[in-house]
């Protein structure tokens, strides 16, 4: 049994890794922002990324911190750094003063181009912070994260409903469903190599194309799709519509549409974990009906 320090624990991602470190019998001490019920087996722990003594209290006698808060989305730079560079630092900094054995980054593939997103180039300056640190890490980049809980793709599954789905440009993308996200990173602060940076996908060899993508998501909703793949410049229109409509809950922004335009999001196979290691268990069609169902249930379709 190990004690694992963990960021981000309340989110989608986070909070799937508390229930598959509980399970594997560990101790877990999670950020928390708001009370949370409690749980046994975790201690939350109130505070965020900008204070330095619930970093520390979050930290002290852990053996492996677990770096999973980060900033999707914000609307100017300040809040991609704040969210991605000084949080990391703040995070690396409590680590390093608390002599954490282990310390696992979630980074993201939107860090190999940082000159296409703030967000891209925010997650690549996060990767710099952890390097250059002290400390025994390893880092993983997801691809785009989907399963149970998730909101961030929620849109091609309700357009796919309606039998349609808008698409980037002509691209390919990776995926992975999030149980295996996780899992992955449980595995890295358990054991593994240190100093490697991760590209995990669900094993689809190429990844998938956008169109190829959207019919597997009509399949999970049981609707034939459309896929209608849409210039930049519209994008980038509907983008400031979205915005006009959803403000700061708009999942389509700006800085997205440079990075969703980018030709290739596949996991590099030179980068991705040894299978003694990890491999992913979730195949994709299974993991997009158990999500499409999720929204069912929720009433989110």
């Amino acid at each position: 049994m190990s004690v694992l320090a963990i960021t981000g624990g309340t989110g989608f991602v986070g909070s799937r890794l508390i229930d598959l470190a509980l399970a594997a019998g560990h101790e877990v001490r999670a950020l928390t922002r708001r009370p949370q019920p409690a749980r046994a087996g975790v201690v939350w722990i109130e505070g965020a990324l900008d204070t330095p003594e619930a970093l520390g209290r979050l930290m002290t006698g852990a053996d492996a911190v677990i770096h999973v808060a980060g900033v999707v989305s914000a609307p100017d730079r300040a809040g991609f750094v704040a969210g991605n560079i000084t949080g990391t630092q703040a995070v690396v900094d409590a680590a390093e003063r608390a002599s954490a054995r282990r310390f696992i980054h979630v980074s993201s593939l939107a860090a190999r181009e940082p000159d296409l997103s703030l967000y891209g180039w925010s997650k690549d300056e996060a990767e710099q912070v952890v390097t250059k640190s002290s400390l025994n890490w390893a880092m993983v980049r997801p691809p785009a994260i989907y399963g149970p809980g998730d909101m961030e793709m929620r849109d091609l599954f309700r357009m796919a409903r309606m039998g349609i789905a808008l698409l980037p440009p002509a691209g390919r993308v990776s995926l992975i469903e999030v149980g295996d996200v996780a899992a992955l990173l449980l595995a890295l602060a358990e054991a593994g190599p240190s100093h490697e940076i991760y590209e995990p996908d669900d094993g689809q060899p190429d990844g998938w194309s956008y169109a190829e993508l959207a019919r597997a998501v009509g399949v999970a909703v049981g609707h034939k799709v459309l896929p209608v793949a849409l210039p930049k410049a519209i994008l980038s229109l509907a983008a400031h519509i979205d915005q006009m409509f959803r403000g700061k809950g708009a999942k389509l922004t700006a800085d997205r549409v440079g990075y969703l335009c980018h030709p290739d999001w596949t996991a590099s196979p030179t980068k991705r974990p040894d299978p003694a290691m990890w491999v992913p268990q979730v195949p994709t069609p299974q993991g997009l009906a158990e999500t499409a169902a999720w929204y069912r249930a929720n009433g989110l379709l």
